[in-house]
């Protein structure tokens, strides 16, 4: 889980006869899908006339709550997405999230009242799936061997969001592509010289991960013999079925030739 500062601190006090409004700096924390998050309040000690709760979406829909006598309340949420999900520190109103999901991104703010002072604090809550290793396939030119001088090759990963999958050499970047919303399958070309001695590397990654893949350059285009099947099968097999035509000519010719000289 990570953590940072959108925002620097934030204080404002707005007045109304003795009642107080503080509202305090933004928190943003990302996370992977199954971690659990902590959103802490910094209080260290809820006293009982205290009041706390926490909210979330551009609605401010409640999903947790600290009464006056500190009896605990959550609710699931309109669609059930926080169900078994919350827990509630009862001494300090932290409150955990866990087994997050993607569905469980945005915007959740806490809100405790201490004597005549209202506290609030936001937090923007990023979850990130995990990433897929990519997938790296060759695509050499349809001749025989002995002409390959390049070939392709195609980086591929599927059902992914909010990642960038980027070509290396080395640790230079040749190539990239950003993925935002969620892609079926997102693919990146690189066309390399065959016998090419240079490391190259294919990346996916989001703001908190990432998988590597390295591509064996000595074996995508090695010709074995199920290449050479790839390469001259066709035309193998149109020089059997020649054969054997030329053959069946042959055998009808001297079976006539047969019942002719008799």
């Amino acid at each position: 889980m990570f953590q940072t500062f959108v925002f620097s601190c934030l204080c404002l006090l707005y007045l109304t006869g003795a009642f107080c409004v503080e509202i305090y700096e933004t928190h943003t924390i990302s996370a992977m899908e199954g971690d659990s998050v902590i959103l802490h309040t910094d209080v260290t000690d809820l006293q009982r006339d205290n009041v706390l709760l926490w909210t979330f979406g551009p609605q401010d829909a409640h999903i947790a709550k600290i009464n006056r006598v500190h009896n605990e309340m959550f609710h699931n949420g309109a669609d059930g997405r926080f169900r078994d999900r919350l827990e509630l520190d009862s001494q300090t109103g932290s409150l955990t999230i866990t087994n997050v999901s993607t569905e469980l991104n945005g915007l959740y703010k806490v809100e405790i009242v201490i004597e005549n002072k209202v506290s609030s604090k936001n937090f923007i809550v990023k979850v990130y799936a995990h990433l897929p290793i990519p997938v790296i396939t060759r695509y050499c030119p349809q001749n025989p061997p002995s002409s390959v001088s390049r070939y392709e090759l195609l980086c591929s990963v599927v059902n992914v969001s909010r990642v960038t999958l980027s070509w290396y050499k080395g640790n230079s970047l040749l190539s990239s592509i950003n993925v935002s919303d969620l892609s079926s399958s997102v693919s990146l070309h690189l066309e390399v010289e065959y016998q090419d001695n240079n490391t190259y590397s294919c990346v996916l990654n989001n703001p908190i991960s990432n998988q590597t893949q390295h591509p064996d350059i000595t074996q995508l285009c090695q010709i074995h013999s199920d290449d050479y099947v790839h390469y001259y099968g066709f035309t193998e097999a149109v020089i059997r079925l020649a054969l054997s035509a030329l053959v069946g000519v042959a055998a009808v010719a001297v079976l006539v030739y047969d019942v002719n000289s008799r």
